[in-house]
């Protein structure tokens, strides 16, 4: 029985419900920096970032192994071999090879060809004899301190000059010696608004000279001072193993510095000392971590007195004669109260400390920010096989999903002075992926080094290895602690629903350090990714309640075998064991509906595939599921196979020719994503899919074709939308 209403209050009820939709719609996400604003602007990290996605690619063995050089994806021809094929619109903001190795380097960047070398290129054979200081070419377009190469390094050449594309980006290796390399890129909703400025292609203009310079401050202090600023600070002694609460701020407010001035003989006590910040008197601490982690140094011990520890753009450690100064600059927002505590741990004595907290009001709306969070993890004993977790937000502070994004991390990886830990490699996942978004080539590089820094203690703007030394050079017991960070300012990865940090133990996940890490990043206990609807398309109940079509599509066959991790077997032991599922290939056009709810900002469709297949590409089209126009939204583009080309030439050395080793991988289930524009999803409950397949004639080197045909492959399809989460104060 339905209760009738006289017309004007049904009038009525429509205006409020078109009003309330309207509001809804009109409430856009907070605007993205992009490129070098990134840095400029770099105080709105703690901000959502709806409708961008980062990922992390690169030479990693596709089987889980150590060697991640000479891996390419395919040779377009012996001076022409891929290691990243991406479409766009997107920009490349890091990219880190092993010294000069690969150049000159192809950055082909929507079909222009720009070849950027090294100065050690020209004359590579016992270059490191030869040069005593080099740099990117042209140094104009790749200048310091957004590149850095192996003279500083030891070891690496480091570039964070943001590329933007619009269509498609694609790093090639003109040489194929020590070819190894791994980059972080961020692809955005195709026509998103929500942009500092424009999504350009890149046009070979130089960084702009104050951007240069505010990265130059790195180490000095960076946060706001004077009109609108608030300062707390004093001397204050520190009771062992006793808290001691430093502040209690109302807010709403912005945490922009966070100073502590102490003695230089009570050095490694305090940086022992336990910190502790609360924001909004919520159960949990989102800050909990030993100082010396926290501000980017496994401890606090200066073997050879250097000035800098850490000169860090976010955090920073120096030195004088008889002080010990650690300054953080994250921007740390709180809607209504801050606590901040510290406590000494295992002191012999008390302690002394000047501390500094500079807080200014929060800028626009509540809703647009997330808290900032350290999260320590001390891992004694690694399994073996598996990666050390430092991360997973479905499991820290009450659990549940959190939205935000990953920042950076601090992490001890040897208390013996073994730095061939450094093997392992870096893995993220994000959002229920099973693929890892991020994969890096080693944790060494994931910390901006190479070969092992050379021996030497390295410190950045945003990576390095503050503390430790190999063990034939240790003298005390502090020097066996190795220790390395990673600070994420540009090339930060956002995610919606939950992350997780992970780093191998070695390079087969075999050696038993002790590590301990903390990991930066901002979140909030609300999803701003939500699961709406998921097809599978082996499933004939799932077919027809998707009204999934597509007359090519083969009989779906089952398929045992892994996503791409570590190694599946370890000392007789199997670590990865393969997952069942069912798969099909098809050609053509596939057509589908799914569930979406109308308040979204646009949509990410997730699929799961046989990655055998190489370079899938299509064409993806949308419109609303009662219907209308298609929209062309983009293409959707996997480069690669699980089966590549090696080339290594080792006896040949540096200037050796191009080799054609064929290697598959048992890795055969992927996941890759692709974001849909609100333009195409908002205000609609159900959409309509179509993807036409594009057939792709890429060989695997010349003369040689890749050995499965060209199709497209799916399993499973998930469909996620984004959401503005609503922070109650």
């Amino acid at each position: 029985m339905f209760m009738k209403l006289p017309i004007p209050m049904l009038l009525f009820l429509t205006i409020i419900v078109c009003a309330q939709k309207s509001n809804q719609s009109a409430t856009l996400p907070p605007v993205i920096p992009i490129g070098l604003d990134a840095y400029l602007q770099w105080h709105k990290l703690p901000q959502h970032r709806i409708g961008v996605r980062a990922y992390m690619r690169g030479t990693y063995d596709r089987n889980g192994g150590n060697p991640d050089a000479g891996n390419f994806l395919y040779q377009e021809s012996d001076t022409f071999n891929v290691t990243l094929d991406v479409h766009g619109p997107g920009i490349v903001y890091f990219k880190r090879t092993n010294h000069w190795h690969g150049s000159p380097w192809h950055y082909e960047i929507d079909g222009t060809d720009h070849i950027v070398q090294e100065t050690a290129t020209a004359n590579p054979v016992d270059a490191k004899q030869k040069f005593g200081k080099t740099t990117f070419i042209p140094e104009k377009l790749f200048p310091n301190p957004l590149t850095w190469t192996w003279s500083i390094t030891k070891g690496a050449d480091l570039m964070w000059v943001p590329l933007t594309f619009e269509n498609r980006l694609r790093f090639a290796y003109s040489r194929t010696f020590y070819g190894t390399g791994y980059y972080i890129y961020h692809l955005y909703q195709p026509g998103i608004k929500h942009l500092s400025k424009p999504l350009k292609t890149w046009r070979k203009t130089p960084p702009e000279p104050s951007i240069l310079a505010l990265i130059k401050k790195s180490g000095t202090d960076i946060a706001p001072k004077g009109k609108g600023v608030s300062t707390i600070g004093k001397k204050v002694q520190l009771p062992k193993n006793q808290w001691t609460t430093l502040a209690e701020i109302e807010g709403p407010g912005n945490i922009r510095a966070l100073k502590f001035t102490i003695p230089r003989d009570q050095a490694m006590d305090f940086g022992k000392a336990r910190l502790r910040i609360i924001w909004d008197d919520r159960w949990h601490a989102s800050i909990d971590a030993p100082v010396a982690l926290f501000y980017g140094a496994g401890l606090l011990h200066n073997s050879n007195n250097r000035e800098y520890l850490v000169k860090g753009f976010p955090l920073s450690i120096r030195y004088s004669k008889d002080e010990v100064y650690l300054d953080c600059y994250w921007p740390m927002p709180f809607f209504k109260n801050a606590r901040i505590e510290i406590q000494p741990r295992g002191a012999k004595e008390r302690l002394q400390a000047n501390y500094e907290i500079r807080y200014t009001d929060l800028e626009g709306s509540p809703k647009d920010y997330t808290y900032f969070h350290a999260t320590y993890t001390d891992i004694p004993n690694p399994v073996l096989g598996q990666d050390n977790t430092f991360l997973d937000t479905r499991n820290v502070e009450g659990g549940g999903h959190w939205s935000g994004s990953f920042v950076g991390m601090s992490w001890i990886f040897s208390r013996n002075g073994k730095l061939n830990t450094l093997e392992g490699d870096p893995r993220f996942f994000f959002d229920d992926s099973q693929t890892p978004q991020g994969w890096g080539t080693g944790t060494e590089e994931w910390g901006g080094g190479g070969d092992y820094w050379g021996g030497e203690n390295m410190t950045l703007p945003f990576a390095g290895y503050p503390v430790g030394k190999e063990l034939k050079d240790i003298q005390t017991e502090h020097d066996k602690v190795n220790s390395a960070y990673r600070f994420l300012i540009a090339d930060y990865f956002p995610f919606g629903k939950n992350a997780k940090i992970n780093l191998e133990h070695g390079g087969l996940n075999d050696h038993n350090e002790h590590y301990s890490g903390v990991v930066y990043w901002y979140g909030i206990d609300q999803p701003t990714l939500v699961l709406t609807d998921e097809l599978d398309v082996c499933n004939e109940g799932s077919i027809r309640n998707h009204t999934y079509n597509n007359p090519t599509a083969e009989k779906p066959y089952t398929l045992a075998s892994r996503y791409e991790l570590g190694v599946d077997h370890l000392w007789g032991k199997e670590t990865y064991p393969p997952q069942v599922g069912k798969v099909r290939s098809m050609s053509g056009t596939s057509t589908f509906t799914m569930k979406l709810d109308p308040n979204n900002h646009g949509a990410l469709l997730r699929r799961k595939f046989d990655y055998q297949y190489p370079n899938q590409k299509a064409k993806v089209f949308v419109r609303p599921a009662d219907g209308g126009d298609w929209q062309e939204v983009g293409t959707w583009y996997c480069a690669g196979a699980n089966t590549w080309v090696h080339s290594y030439p080792r006896e040949e050395g540096e200037l050796g020719q191009t080799q054609h080793n064929v290697r598959t991988s048992s890795r055969r289930w992927r996941e890759e994503e692709f974001l849909l524009p609100a333009s195409a999803t908002q205000g609609h409950d159900a959409i309509e899919v179509r993807i036409e397949h594009i057939p792709n004639r890429n060989e695997l080197f010349p003369g040689n074709p890749f050995p499965e045909k060209s199709v497209w492959s799916a399993s499973k399809y998930w469909l996620y939308c984004y959401k503005l989460p609503y922070k109650k104060i």
